[in-house]
């Protein structure tokens, strides 16, 4: 049986349960699934640039972790993955910080990966690759004779080309991608704009068969929305404050990011208190918002704006019994989350621009189906290409996130079911399971479109290269043997 090996630039700490994000569990669900062992950064920064890399286990589960020097963690982890291909791939050119030393670093840490990695890697193992820090990485261990099927999976979104062609490096990128077998997306939105990219970029083709050609090499693309473990969240028996009860809350949980349209929230509900003074006192809005990379510029200039645009409101609406906004700087307990998800009226997710966000299916995933609360999601995240029966709103426009967080709120019980049960279907049917599988099977038909079967290994094809300049009369059984095995 193969073997997976998930590989990602952060392996998580699994006993720190605040600390595992969505993306992180759904990882560790499907390689749980699979033997074999979750490789990646350990999350240490060490002085040591040959740290060897240490095996440990959890259960059935197996990692293997190295260090990043600090030039590593700034040029590499908050310089280009942080501040060039994160803002870059959201289709924020404006945050961009294209810094000299950034791309050389980069490629040095995914060759630091490819080091370690290669020599673990069994012939029959099947690769994945997790997110932008790694795009090289597939590329890296090809120079090494990995010649398994290697995928790759995306877990931000794809901005247009347009702007990805802006990046310096943006032909490398190109390049990078197409050493692999299988690139995973999660919307078809993502698909069009990376088909589109290659086009661009490396003049890319695509085939009759559905193949993209590029750089001398076919690769499949393909949308596969990442899922969450719904029965998980299905387990809370606790029950939300009644109708009649005086207030109710507006649940919100967004890593502290200026993709996240926390703002624009902040302000939308600002302006429906205004509007709607019948609802003041009736409702709180529960604002999480962890740090994250908070030595990046452009994330501590978002958290003072929220702390002064909360504290704008609660002062202008607020009473000493009553505070309507509660932002709160840090994460939530995973244990704690669907509790929080099952007891709010409303959950209010407005990214800018998303990948997929998992708290949105999470919400569904948590309500009592006889009394389900309402999801108020952005039409730009992921998440609304599969959950369109929740309320769409657009997270630029004021007046929609209004008019869409007051429809939430008086949304009669009747239409509340019936837009439960089809999105609670959604969330069931593409669960975490169904999103492992899938991508798993495909990447193994993908690798083995790639060197077809019974065809001549890499290796071999480049002996038989290498025979071709031998005069045949010197050719005998040994002189094979030796060719083909150096």
């Amino acid at each position: 049986m193969s073997r997976l090996v998930m590989v990602s630039n952060r392996v998580i700490d699994f006993g720190a349960a605040s600390q595992a994000g969505g993306v992180s569990v759904a990882i560790y669900d499907a390689l749980a699934r699979h033997s074999g062992f979750w490789f990646g950064w350990n999350g240490q920064v060490e002085d040591n640039e040959d740290s060897d890399p240490v095996m440990s286990r959890d259960g059935s589960h197996t990692t293997v972790t190295i260090p990043l020097t600090a030039a590593d963690y700034n040029d590499f982890y908050l310089g280009y993955s942080n501040s060039v291909l994160w803002p870059v791939f959201h289709n924020r050119l404006d945050l961009a910080q294209f810094e000299a030393g950034y791309y050389s670093r980069y490629v040095t840490v995914n060759k630091k990966f490819a080091a370690h990695l290669a020599p673990l890697i069994e012939p029959a193992d099947v690769i994945w690759i997790h997110d932008y820090h790694l795009f090289p990485l597939a590329l890296e261990l090809r120079k090494h004779g990995i010649e398994n099927p290697i995928g790759f999976f995306l877990h931000i979104p794809v901005g247009p080309a347009q702007a990805l062609i802006a990046i310096p490096e943006h032909r490398e990128i190109a390049r990078a991608l197409s050493a692999y077998d299988l690139i995973g997306l999660q919307t078809h939105r993502d698909v069009r704009n990376l088909i589109d990219f290659l086009q661009q970029s490396v003049y890319g083709s695509l085939l009759p068969s559905g193949r993209i050609r590029a750089c001398d090499s076919e690769l499949d693309i393909g949308c596969f929305p990442v899922g969450i473990d719904s029965n998980d969240f299905a387990t809370s028996t606790v029950e939300r404050d009644s109708e009649s009860s005086e207030t109710s809350r507006i649940i919100g949980i967004d890593r502290l990011d200026y993709t996240k349209g926390l703002p624009q929230k902040f302000r939308a509900f600002g302006q429906f208190l205004e509007e709607f003074p019948e609802h003041r006192r009736r409702i709180v809005l529960s604002q999480f918002a962890p740090p994250t990379r908070e030595s990046v510029e452009a994330y501590a200039d978002i958290r003072s704006e929220l702390e002064s645009l909360s504290g704008a409101i609660n002062g202008r609406f607020g009473e000493l019994d009553w505070v309507p906004i509660n932002y709160i700087h840090r994460p939530i307990p995973r244990r704690e989350l669907r509790d929080v998800y099952r007891s709010s009226r409303v959950c209010w997710v407005t990214p800018l621009m998303d990948g997929m966000n998992l708290v949105s299916k999470e919400y569904v995933a948590s309500q009592d189906p006889e009394d389900p609360g309402v999801l108020v999601l952005s039409k730009f995240a992921g998440a609304a290409e599969q959950l369109s029966d929740g309320v769409l709103v657009n997270p630029y426009d004021r007046n929609d996130m209004v008019q869409g967080l007051r429809r939430a709120l008086e949304m009669p019980i009747d239409e509340r079911v019936a837009r439960h049960d089809k999105l609670a279907s959604v969330v069931c049917q593409s669960d975490s399971n169904a999103w492992g599988s899938t991508f798993f099977n495909a990447l193994v038909k993908a690798g083995k479109r790639r060197t077809g079967r019974g065809q001549p290994s890499q290796r071999v094809r480049a002996a038989m290269k290498r025979l071709d300049k031998v005069p045949k009369t010197a050719i005998t059984k040994k002189s094979v043997t030796a060719h083909a095995g150096g």
